[in-house]
């Protein structure tokens, strides 16, 4: 199935997402889709799936023109999605998922899950995405439940599959078998939109590649003669530096310690098991891990959104094991959150008011019992300036800014202060090549001003580009230390200690 966008405009009241596209999407080929924070690659697929209507412009599949009056009519007419956020229930067996609200039935309306298991074995067979259909979801890896959601999809008939960042959360050895899988995809005539912000990714995967910027196409290209460098420029308007600029490792006190840290989930299971760490003023301490092996639990008890069942964090030279979080704030403790839409914004606040969350209090914008707005909005104004947030105004809701400069919101927040230990989860997630290497020169200029640091990522080529030392968390411990501050570390030997094969520590 081909699918043509011809004049695609969306507009969301004076600000106009997406202007004139024109997009080709052809049956047996994978369309690389590149575009910084904003640029409107999102805005242009949820047209496609039906979840918007376009203001201008028509969708032409196979030379006739459609209209979808929702997401279900997309879905008919062969257009699937696979979402950054997996969308399963972890509960449901890997069948019961790929059916779910297409239910296959028997006399009486009874559930055939027989037919749902031969269904997924039948895809399985032909893609390359074997999955047991019996198995729970919350019992598999995260690569296994990314094929679960291929599944869904192709369950649906879908001949147009668009993979909204697929290989965020999967390591390195998952994203070659991903890869195949992919490949086999398109070599059975689906048609495939790949969305990313990783260049070497997309280079690997695509048959062709266009880039918006701006809500406009500002460019197409041929994998096999494009480099990383040229595709940075066509997204962001400017030359990209890729590498890190960091002084020497010069570590000075330590700054925090973690000793024996057991944290618990919800259901009461372990998350993070008796887990230990150090991080020195002057240095950044990486975290790798699959996500889900305990790195978020550990995160939020040492900034006090969490508490532990057992062990101790010192900080500072105290024990602020069961202080409050405003506590740890004052003592200079800076927090990127993992999800900044649940635990860094409020998105019915102004991107003013979100600016001011965690220090609304202090001697800038409080006055006896009263906040000076002015000096918030003041403030604010020269945040979003300094971090380049892109925003119609410091009065704009935060739930109406892209994810990227959501992103790069609580990034201003926390790095515009005074601090002496920054922990940053998944800083960058979701960002395009030049807000990361912005926001990666501020994490630097934070180390390299005494700041200690500690950074959590799935991204490993993140952990590597900036980490001094770089611990692996798997099942909830850390099994691999390797140090990097002397020489490049063996990406494959980190990757292999995040699929839990490694020694307890390396070189």
């Amino acid at each position: 199935m081909d699918v043509e966008l011809r004049g695609i405009t969306k507009r969301f009241g004076p600000i106009v997402a997406n202007a004139e596209i024109d997009l080709d999407i052809r049956a047996g080929e994978v369309l690389g889709l590149l575009g910084e924070n904003g640029a409107g690659k999102s805005t242009l697929m949820n047209v496609l799936c039906g979840l918007y209507t376009p203001d201008e412009g028509n969708i032409i599949i196979d030379g006739k023109p459609v209209t979808f009056d929702g997401p279900g009519a997309a879905i008919a007419a062969g257009i699937g999605m696979v979402h950054q956020h997996f969308m399963l229930v972890p509960v449901f067996t890997v069948a019961e998922n790929a059916i779910l609200g297409i239910e296959p039935t028997k006399q009486v309306d009874y559930l055939d899950l027989a037919a749902a298991r031969q269904q997924v074995n039948e895809i399985g067979d032909r893609y390359g995405l074997q999955v047991d259909p019996d198995a729970r979801i919350e019992d598999l890896p995260v690569g296994t439940q990314q094929r679960v959601e291929i599944i869904k999809v192709l369950v649906r008939s879908a001949d147009v599959l668009i993979l909204d960042e697929p290989t965020a959360v999967l390591t390195p050895q998952e994203v070659e078998e991903f890869f195949g899988i992919v490949r086999s995809l398109r070599d059975a005539g689906k048609a495939i939109v790949f969305i990313t912000h990783k260049l070497d990714e997309i280079l690997e995967i695509s048959d062709r590649i266009t880039v918006l910027r701006g809500g406009r196409v500002t460019g197409y290209g041929d994998p096999k003669t494009l480099t990383e460098q040229r595709l940075a420029e066509m997204m962001v308007g400017r030359p990209v530096r890729f590498d890190v600029d960091k002084a020497p490792y010069n570590p000075g006190d330590l700054l925090l310690e973690v000793r024996d840290l057991t944290v618990l989930r919800a259901n009461d299971e372990i998350a993070a098991d008796h887990v230990s760490l150090e991080v020195r003023s002057g240095e950044i301490v990486g975290i790798a891990g699959v996500q889900g092996n305990g790195q978020s639990a550990l995160i939020e008890a040492i900034t006090g959104l969490h508490r532990p069942v057992d062990g101790t964090i010192i900080f500072d030279g105290q024990d602020i094991t069961n202080v409050s979080v405003r506590a740890r704030h004052a003592m200079g403790m800076a927090h990127i959150p993992e999800d900044r839409q649940r635990t860094g914004i409020i998105g019915d606040f102004t991107v003013a008011e979100n600016m001011a969350l965690n220090s609304y209090y202090d001697e800038r914008y409080a006055k006896g019992m009263s906040i000076v707005w002015p000096a918030v909005a003041t403030h604010a104004a020269d945040y979003v300036a300094d971090f380049d947030v892109r925003t119609p105004s410091v009065h704009a809701k935060a739930s109406q800014l892209s994810g990227g400069n959501q992103q790069k919101l609580v990034v201003a927040r926390e790095l515009s202060r005074d601090t002496k230990l920054l922990i940053a989860a998944q800083p960058t997630r979701g960002l395009d090549v030049g807000s990361v290497e912005y926001i990666h020169g501020r994490v630097v200029a934070a180390r390299d001003e005494g700041d200690g640091v500690l950074i959590m990522s799935s991204e490993l080529d993140e952990i590597l580009a900036l980490s001094d030392r770089i611990l692996v968390m798997f099942k909830g411990r850390i099994v691999a230390e390797f140090d990097a501050s002397k020489q490049p570390v063996d990406r494959n030997a980190v990757g292999l200690a995040m699929a839990g094969s490694a020694p307890r520590a390396a070189a």
